[in-house]
């Protein structure tokens, strides 16, 4: 199992909206992904996404960050645009 991981930071004033889309995209993407915010940092928000194997991360990658992407609805309100959008995939180690 790999974990594909975004991370990124929201604008106050859009919090609201995004927690209202994300609503949505988390239902339209059932299982495959959860959603957290920063306890310490507020409006930072980390996507946790389950793939079986390096290639599927890697598509999971490209797909997130892609404009096409459902997800792409968010990115106007990461502080800093798209560039400030940062994914990366872990594998096991034991």
């Amino acid at each position: 199992m790999y974990i594909c991981f975004a991370e990124y930071k929201i604008y106050p004033a859009y919090r609201e909206s995004y927690v209202k889309e994300t609503e949505r995209l988390m239902n339209a993407y059932s299982g495959k992904v959860q959603l957290y915010e920063g306890t310490d940092q507020p409006c930072l928000f980390v996507e946790v996404w389950h793939a079986e194997s390096n290639e599927e991360a890697e598509l999971i990658k490209k797909e997130r960050s892609d404009e096409r992407s459902a997800w792409h609805v968010v990115s106007p309100w990461i502080v800093g645009g798209s560039e400030k959008l940062h994914i990366w995939t872990f594998k096991p180690i034991h």
